[in-house]
Formats: C-alpha cells, structure tokens, sequence
C-alpha cells in the first residue's frame, strides 16, 4: 500500500469553522473536544475550588446561557462557573466550560460588563480557537499542549497539577483575541446589552494592569491585540443601534457582590513565611525555609529553590497505617523503613520510597498522618542522587505537621466587598475617608471602575468598599 502524502492527511483533517465557515486544520473532533473539555473542567474546579454561593453561581449561568444557546453553537454542553480565586482571570475550555474568578467579579461593575467578559470567552469556544491551538501542536509536536509549572519530571508524580488543567493555560493569538472581541461584542449587543461596557471593561483592566496591581490574569492569558478601546468603540460607531433602550444593569449586579469574599480566603489557608496554617482544618504545617509555596484546593505545596525537590501537602484515605500500605503498593514502587509512628501526638505512618519515572529514578519519604479522623499525606522527594542532600530538610518538614492551636490564627476571617449607597456626589477620596477601606485608594479605585485621582460618584450610586470581618 502506497503511504500516503502528509499534505492529504491535513486535508483529510480538514473541518468547517462554525463562525468563518472557512475549512481549516482540525484534528480534534466535537466530541473528542467536549470530552476534553468536561475533563479539564472537573480538574478545574476541583483545583481551584468554585465559590460556595449557589445564587451567585445561578445568577452568572443565567446571564452566560443565552449567549450561549444563540451563538454558533448551541448545543454544545455549555456551563458557567466561578472559580474561588481572587486573580482577575475568566477562561473557556474546549467544547463549552467556561469559568470566572470571584477576582474578576469584584472588577465588574455592570451587568452589561460581565456579559461582555462572558461573549469574549465563548467567542473562543465557537471560534474553535482551543482546537486549533491542539489541532497545530499534535500536528508540529505529536503531543497536545500542556501547562507545566513544575519541572515535568516531578510533575508526573507529585500532582501539583494537571495536564488538563494546561488548556486553561492556551494563549491565543493576536487575531484569536480580536475575533472573540468581535464575537463578544456581536453576542452582548445582540442580547440588547450596551456595549459601551464592553470599552469600561477594557478600562478597568487596562488600569488593574498599570495601577500597582499585579497584571490581571486575563490579560497575561489573553494577550492584548492593539487598543480595545479604540477598537470597540471603533465597532460602536459602526454598529446600527436598536430601537429602545439597552441594558447595563449596574446596580441589580453590585447587589450581587455584597459580601463576596475579597482577595485571599485565610480560611482556606495561609501561609506565614514558611508556615502554612489551615484554620478550618485546624492543622500548621512548616515548609523549609526560602522555598516557593503554592496552595490550591486540593494540595498545598512547596519547591525548593533549585527547581529540584518537592514536599506535597493533601488529602488521604483511610487510616495512616492503610494508606501507608496503599500507596507503597503502587507498582513500581521500592520502600523501605516503613513503620508506625507518632507526629506531634498524632497516629502517623512513614517509609522511605523510590520510583522509576519515564525521566528519572525519583526518591523520598512518604508520611500519612491522622487529625480529627481526617488523614493526610505529606509527600517530599527529588532526584534519587540528591535525597542525602535534602534528608534533613525533608524530615524537618514532615515531622513539622502538627494541630493549629493559636486563637488569633484560628479565629481569622478573609476581607469582604460591602456595598454603600452615598447620599449626594461624592469624589473617591471623601468616600475613602468617610467609609474607610482596608485596601489602599488605589485599589478601591480599581474595584470600582474609575480613576484613583479624579474619580467622583453620583448622588445614589453604590459603591464598593472592602472591609475586614
């Protein structure tokens, strides 16, 4: 049989565009890319926690869902989530999940701002621009694209994340973003929504990325294609207008963000230098000192400062003694040194390991320790070659887990968003000084969409504060 030429191959792999109706590479069909999709999706959530507000949930779906159902397409399997991260940060992953940050969400100040957010990413999803990313990479790579932000190495076996969690890491192009900006733009104003607010969006965040601040996720994700302002109000002059009156929405939306938890949730955990302390689960648990940390909702976990070493903080089942057993039970697995033991009065059971990976021989120790009936399993390793030079710090730090008994670090509570109606025009400074902030003007500026030295509001406008619990 004659091989056949690559160039009918890609032809072959050929599909149509939903929005351009223009034939182009996709070697990912629909449902292979909603099943991916659903994948990555769990895996976000459950790394990254969704917000435990069912009405804030139910309100962002309702607004996302009949952009949704009236773009290209409609039947795919769409789903609107808000991620418990204070990063400014809203993501589609393939075949219909798309997510927004409570981070973002506090950066909103309209209703028509949200849905704008929300066209934007599903013009990602309907534009296939997700699958054309992979569909490009299987082609030049043979392999799908994955975030990585650990050495793959030590990813492979520690978990701090997943390959699924790297779709939400795609970065697209200077035309993928200014076509979803036109689809956005497209699905908003046909919902009758002002698109002025797609331009005071574009503001807020252009602000959040210059004004002391931390560049928003999604702009670092979604690279900026040239001047969205302009560009939208480019397409506002262009656009023929409806009869009767659009929608913004802006106080029934900032009701909805009274009370949201703002910035970092301490309740989650948090870390004091090199200690981290979960006051819900009552736990303290010390990295070495210097490494690089990271909590997430399924694991914390730290990196030392060579890139070459790992200690894992997560959840276990079953007792220490069995989950010991358990994992050494792996296949490929080698221990040695298992044994009972206490923690800090706690049952505790820990062995020393090695394993084969794909890249290297890896080797550590393994610690599952029990608290309040819930077992926990502390993970430290490296490179086989260098645990004699990490013995002492991996030891410190498993020996280190231990019951969080101080009231201040039990007691603390995360900032919120409250909202105050002011009686008469206001400049952004009177309000800062009459209902004073625990953020910096700079920041209270950003929240609520205006400028930090000129900003003033209306007689009856809400405006956003952040205070203490």
């Amino acid at each position: 049989m004659r091989p056949v030429p690559a160039l009918l191959l890609v032809l072959a792999a050929c599909a149509t565009n939903p929005v351009t109706g223009r034939r182009e590479l996709s070697l990912i069909g629909e449902q292979q890319e909603i099943a991916m999709g659903l994948e990555a999706a769990k895996s976000a959530s459950a790394e990254m926690g969704v917000y435990p507000d069912s009405q804030l949930q139910r309100y962002v779906s309702a607004l996302g869902m009949p952009l949704a159902r009236a773009s290209e397409r409609p039947n795919l399997p769409w789903s609107f989530t808000v991620i418990d991260d204070p990063v400014v940060n809203a993501f589609a992953l393939p075949g219909g999940p798309l997510f927004v940050t409570r981070g973002i969400l506090a950066h909103v100040n309209s209703e028509a701002q949200l849905v704008s957010v929300l066209g934007h990413e599903i013009g990602h999803v309907t534009a296939k621009h997700s699958v054309s990313q992979m569909s490009r990479a299987q082609l030049t790579q043979g392999l799908f694209i994955g975030a990585m932000i650990l050495r793959p190495e030590l990813q492979q076996f520690g978990n701090l994340g997943s390959q699924a969690l790297g779709l939400m890491f795609l970065k697209f192009g200077r035309d993928d973003e200014t076509q979803a900006d036109e689809l956005g733009f497209r699905y908003m104003t046909n919902a009758q929504y002002d698109p002025a607010e797609m331009a005071e969006m574009f503001k807020t965040l252009d602000r959040t990325s210059g004004g002391g601040d931390q560049t928003p996720e999604w702009l670092s994700t979604h690279p900026n294609p040239g001047n969205r302002v302009t560009k939208t109000n480019e397409r506002i002059a262009a656009w023929t207008r409806p009869a009767g009156p659009l929608k913004v929405n802006r106080d029934p939306f900032l009701q909805r963000l009274d009370g949201m938890v703002y910035g970092e949730d301490p309740r989650q955990g948090f870390f004091q230098q090199a200690a981290f302390l979960h006051p819900t689960l009552k736990f303290r648990f010390d990295f070495p000192a210097g490494w690089r940390t990271q909590n997430s909702a399924q694991q914390v976990a730290g990196m030392s400062t060579a890139q070459d070493a790992l200690i894992v903080l997560s959840g276990a089942t079953g007792s220490p003694q069995q989950a010991l057993s358990q994992f050494l039970g792996q296949q490929g697995i080698q221990s040695s040194g298992a044994t009972n033991t206490t923690i800090n009065g706690l049952p505790a059971a820990t062995a020393q390991f090695a394993v084969q990976t794909q890249q290297a021989t890896l080797g550590g120790y393994v610690t599952f320790v029990q608290l309040d009936g819930t077992t926990y399993r502390l993970l430290a390793y490296t490179d086989q070659s260098k645990v004699g030079s990490y013995d002492r710090a991996f030891r410190a730090s498993l020996g280190s887990f231990q019951r969080l008994t101080d009231p201040q670090a039990l007691n603390v509570k995360p900032n919120r968003l409250r909202l105050v109606q002011v009686r008469s025009a206001t400049t952004l400074a009177q309000f800062q000084q009459q209902y004073p902030s625990v953020i910096p003007i700079e920041q209270l500026a950003l929240i609520n969409g205006v400028d930090a030295s000129t900003g003033t509001f209306p007689s009856g406008a809400w405006v956003k504060r952040v205070v203490a619990q």
